[in-house]
């Protein structure tokens, strides 16, 4: 059973971070930054060949974390409060008593290709590999908001982190906010498995959010406290950042749903250094993965010098998870260029180049392989 706790609702509202900075520095044309690099190093992308496989494994699955990854005590609790008709505090033991489910979903984060753009974003500077699919179980969200009661004045459900830093100057715990109607969605859950297993503490250990569908932003990690709120939530990661911004002085709107994107294997062997492709003349089959927050792939085409070619989907694996992809090639000798893109239900393709954005949010330009045939 979960414990009840019966609380006077707070009415204060976070305050909003206007004029504040979501990165440090104007975007460059330059080098690589010390700062950057430094990102590198602490968060880690998936190496594109493990699109070989269904899911990702924990290891390689990509990570970005903020700020620290934090420690965790044995009395830890979950806090849930705000515009509830009951508050509760639960441990992990009472949550894992709860009903549970199970949800596989491709979670990308929402700055992946990032390093791409020219003037570049000052952030983790992502290639194309920040994305990974895993099976994440634990208990549903709508389920404990159900539990509590949620109040009809409520707009939006806003989730923090035990993580903490300073972040365009602004001291804060990591926190986001749902809007009501996405919140109550029944495959959004409060995840305490990773693949079958404990989650490790680099995925959200004890507790992390999981939102099919939406860049990984939303996916609090370390979770300490659920608060239901009257008023939209105005913390730094909501109103500064990850926004799709124009430039510094734009308000911007909001990051939310993964926008259509594919990935192939690279096929071949890699040079060390520049990571370019070689293989044999002859027979070579292609393979990938597709996927979207918005609607259903629906079609993949391969690229071979300019020239598209449908693709084989494979089944759907889940409403979020990505669908795999293969494509048949007889490979001549010589330099060739090969790409791959996507299309969704509502019709979205991705594009042949990217948008700019000052954020360097939501990019989803065709994947380009150079391969030297043999």
């Amino acid at each position: 059973m979960s414990k009840l706790i019966y609380r006077r609702r707070p009415s204060a509202r976070p305050a909003a971070h206007s004029g504040v900075a979501a990165h440090s520095g104007e975007p460059t044309h330059g080098p690589l930054t010390r700062e950057e690099l430094q990102l590198a190093v602490r968060n880690h992308s998936m190496p594109l060949e493990a699109l070989r496989e269904d899911l990702t494994p924990p290891g390689l699955h990509y990570v970005l974390t903020h700020f620290d990854i934090p420690q965790v005590s044995g009395a830890w609790h979950l806090r849930i409060g705000g515009a509830v008709e009951r508050a509760m505090e639960l441990s992990l033991a009472a949550l894992k008593r709860d009903p549970a489910i199970s949800v596989q979903v491709t979670m990308e984060c929402a700055g992946n290709g990032r390093s791409l753009l020219r003037p570049r974003p000052l952030s983790q500077p992502w290639t194309l590999e920040g994305v990974g699919t895993a099976v994440w179980t634990g208990v549903p969200l709508a389920y404990l908001l159900s539990q509590a009661g949620v109040e009809p004045e409520a707009v939006e459900v806003v989730f923090t982190g035990l993580d903490a830093g300073i972040q365009g100057g602004v001291r804060q715990q990591y926190a986001r906010s749902l809007p009501i109607s996405e919140a109550s969605r029944a495959d959004v859950v409060l995840a305490y498995k990773m693949n079958g297993s404990e989650l490790p503490p680099q995925h959200g250990y004890p507790l992390r959010l999981v939102v099919p569908g939406w860049y990984g932003m939303a996916s609090v990690k370390w979770l300490q406290s659920i608060q239901v709120v009257t008023t939209p939530f105005q913390g730094f990661q909501q109103a500064v950042a990850y926004r799709y911004q124009h430039n510094a002085d734009d308000a911007g709107t909001p990051v939310s749903r993964i926008r259509v994107r594919s990935l192939m294997v690279p096929p071949g062997i890699p040079d060390f250094f520049t990571r370019r492709r070689y293989l044999h003349r002859g027979p070579v089959m292609f393979h990938g993965r597709a996927w979207s927050g918005e609607g259903a792939v629906t079609k993949v085409e391969v690229g071979i010098d300019g020239k598209w070619v449908p693709a084989q989907l494979d089944k759907p694996a889940g409403a979020f998870a990505w669908r795999g992809w293969s494509l048949p090639w007889v490979a001549d000798a010589g330099h060739h260029e090969l790409a791959c893109r996507a299309t969704d239900a509502t019709g979205a393709v991705q594009p042949l180049e990217q948008h700019w954005n000052y954020q360097g949010m939501g990019n989803n330009t065709v994947q380009r392989v150079r391969v030297i045939v043999e």
